[in-house]
């Protein structure tokens, strides 16, 4: 499976997005310009697209799956080759497995590819491109607990955990037979719902957990070396505290110099509003010092208000909503991009249409670090009020700078790919869930930058397989979603 090459050639509006900053329209040849607390984003171009098919298979049988809950993107081995092709190495994040129709023992792991990239700025909309970002597979690295038992993709148990030594209590998952629906002697494993990635210098990575939400360090062989626990305001505690259902820890990221590591909850907890679209606005934000990766320490947090749009299928008393988060990115300048969207739009939907899909910036320089005032992280505690989602008094929310808009068709069609309409191959899926950032020209700091996002297809395919290839499958909805991969172009100025 190796060396496999993965990549076949082929022939609306959003309300208070911006707290503090200033978005708006530029002329050609750049599609939008934002300027965020003294620092100006400029989208350039769709600069470049790709996919992996839904079928392919890693070197243990089983489907690829959705790669993109999280990537990573090694900018030591990010390279311009002599024809002005790009080559590079990627680590992919896929989800915990397929799990439409119910969760499955699935080995939660991380994929490393090489990828070669060749911009194609002449793209028009009368005049195409084809997929000019490449995927050539190269191994996958399974995840596993301390002491060597694989990690799992199963729902945890609703009470009861594991505990090793020099780590927090950690969640447990028991399953019966082999987890599949088959034979077997049934255990006990650590359930990962990986969402967040980070790749150190040492091969070794941090993975952030949805439905813990914690946070974990694995070794180069993807045995589990340390654990964080967040503060009891995160972590669910009964039905009124904690993070709400599935979202948990879906953003990850890490300083350039990797002694910093934060984390964003997908949306706001219970307690701060977090049971509905209408009000999970304000989510926290955390800061945890890594110099030491086997001892992390909690270092601060603040809340970012998630951007609103009105859903046109909703009524209109159900709107505005609020885009979940889905990765955030450390910028060199102290910023943070992040990316929020809607939900239920795109390929293998019932609404081809998304209306809020988007790489935007947030500053905490400003922010109220709710860890230092206190009274914030314990159960119950809250930052927002539940019912209404209303913002407590003596807060300072970050600032949020909305930028990068995924469903610009004029920049879509010129890759022949599309936002709406028909329900093809061509039309975006529905969730974005990454973001990798490599410089344009390697051996200049202009400032100018192509940034990656891949997809998540929730292995959604009809010729699938788990178990190690031992159980194939066909996802009900019918269809085959390949993970797409598209490549902005963007300059950031101070």
């Amino acid at each position: 499976m190796n060396a496999l090459l993965l990549t076949a050639s082929l022939a609306v509006s959003a309300i208070g997005a911006a707290v503090k900053c200033r978005a708006s329209d530029s002329a050609a040849p750049s599609v939008n310009k934002t300027t965020c607390n003294g620092i100006v984003y400029e989208y350039e171009e769709l600069a470049g697209y790709g996919y992996v098919v839904s079928d392919v298979v890693d070197k243990f049988g089983d489907t690829l799956g959705g790669l993109g809950s999280s990537i990573h993107l090694d900018s030591g081995a990010w390279k311009k080759l002599e024809n002005g092709s790009y080559s590079g190495v990627l680590w992919s994040l896929p989800d915990r497995g397929w799990n439409t129709q119910g969760t499955l023992n699935f080995n939660p792991r991380v994929h490393k590819f090489n990828i070669v990239f060749t911009p194609n700025p002449d793209a028009t909309v009368d005049n195409p491109s084809g997929p000019n970002l490449y995927f050539e597979y190269l191994d996958t690295i399974l995840f596993s607990g301390p002491d060597g038992t694989p990690c799992t993709g199963l729902d945890a148990d609703a009470t009861g955990h594991i505990s090793f030594s020099g780590f927090p209590d950690l969640p447990v998952a028991t399953y019966t037979g082999d987890g599949f629906g088959g034979d077997g002697p049934g255990g006990k494993r650590i359930p990962v719902d990986a969402e967040g990635l980070y790749v150190n210098d040492d091969s070794s990575f941090w993975v952030s957990d949805e439905y813990g939400p914690y946070i974990y360090l694995f070794g180069p062989d993807g045995k589990m070396l340390s654990a964080i626990r967040p503060n009891d305001a995160i972590v669910t505690a009964d039905p009124d505290s904690g993070r709400d259902n599935n979202h948990g820890f879906e953003g990850l990221t890490v300083s350039e110099d990797g002694k910093s590591l934060w984390v964003l909850l997908q949306a706001a907890t219970v307690q701060d509003g977090g049971l509905e679209k209408q009000t999970m606005r304000y989510t926290r934000f955390l800061k945890y010092d890594v110099s030491n990766r086997l001892a992390p320490v909690y270092a601060g947090e603040w809340v970012v208000p998630l951007p609103l749009y009105n859903d046109p299928t909703a009524k209109k008393s159900k709107n505005p909503k609020a885009a979940a988060q889905s990765e955030i990115h450390a910028i060199e300048n102290g910023q943070f991009f992040i990316l929020s969207r809607d939900s239920g739009a795109g390929h293998g939907t019932d609404n081809s249409l998304s209306v809020y899909r988007q790489l935007d910036v947030f500053d905490i320089s400003d922010a109220t670090d709710i860890k230092a005032a206190g009274k914030y992280d314990c159960t119950d505690c809250n930052v927002a009020k539940s019912k209404s989602g209303e913002l407590k008094k003596k807060i300072t929310v970050a600032k949020y700078c909305s930028f990068l808009d995924f469903n610009v068709n004029a920049q879509l069609n010129r890759f022949g790919i599309h936002n709406g309409g028909d329900q093809d191959q061509y039309l975006l899926n529905e969730k974005w869930e990454s973001i990798g950032k490599v410089p344009v020209d390697p051996s200049v700091s202009n400032g100018e930058f192509f940034v990656f996002s891949l997809s998540d297809n929730d292995f959604i395919t009809q010729k699938g397989f788990m178990n190690g290839g031992k159980l194939p499958y066909s996802d009900e909805s019918g269809y085959s979603l390949d993970s797409q991969a598209l490549v902005f172009k963007v300059r950031i100025s101070g």
